[in-house]
């Protein structure tokens, strides 16, 4: 069962430690590489922030963005500000959207996000949380996937393995996670291929991501299958 009151209250704990962070960068750090290919820190933060109203227009029955491209050039515009600049806009942005979450909702009504996909409101928060978390690890500034709180941790790992769930080009997957866990996920035919590895590896496995502190997960000296992007 979503309970997003509780996962209104983990957004503001992330956000915190978001903003804490970010508190300490300069205008070179802002403006250094992030851990995502080809996007400084400031493009993370801008998107950060661009995030936090998109999600705002979600849950006020708004377009999420007006186009791909406007949301694509809405970052690239706010990449190169300076360091206060970024922790003004990440602050008031989700201010934003708690204000937005915390007015009386009918949260089992199905919202529009992206590109078709469609979702419970109640899930919304959880969504908000995924963004705050695996980007401020992005940042590269010392928050790494061991950091995350483990049942977010366990969550977002339940949630990409539902996303790939019955992908065709995803093999039939066992996951288990060395410290606790085990999810299926792609076709639902043949025998599945087991990946192991901590619940931190697996998350970053599944989420595309490499932060050179958590060791990849192993197939069992099969080659690890290469997963579609998200």
């Amino acid at each position: 069962m979503i309970d997003h009151v509780h996962d209104l209250n983990a957004v503001r704990e992330a956000t915190d430690r978001l903003l804490s962070a970010v508190g300490t960068l300069d205008n070179a750090a802002v403006a250094g590489p992030s851990r995502l290919p080809g996007w400084s820190r400031g493009h993370v933060l801008a998107h950060l922030a661009r995030n936090a109203d998109a999600l705002v227009n979600v849950l006020e029955g708004r377009p999420m963005y007006t186009s791909a491209e406007a949301r694509d050039a809405d970052i690239e515009r706010d990449a190169a500000r300076p360091a206060s600049a970024h922790l003004a806009d990440l602050r008031e942005s989700a201010a934003r959207f708690q204000r937005a979450a915390d007015a009386p909702a009918d949260w089992g009504r199905t919202v529009a996000l992206r590109n078709g996909v469609t979702d419970l409101a109640a899930r919304v928060p959880f969504r908000r949380l995924i963004e705050v978390e695996l980007h401020h690890v992005d940042l590269g500034i010392g928050y790494a996937p061991a950091d995350l709180p483990a049942e977010f941790t366990a969550r977002e790992i339940a949630f990409l393995a539902d996303r790939f769930s019955g992908h065709p080009d995803v093999p039939a997957l066992r996951l288990e996670a060395t410290d606790g866990g085990a999810w299926r996920t792609g076709r639902t035919e043949g025998e599945p291929l087991a990946v192991t590895g901590t619940a931190a590896a697996l998350m970053c496995w599944l989420a595309g991501r490499r932060d050179g502190t958590t060791p990849a997960p192993e197939a069992g000296g099969a080659p690890l299958p290469v997963l579609p992007p998200l």
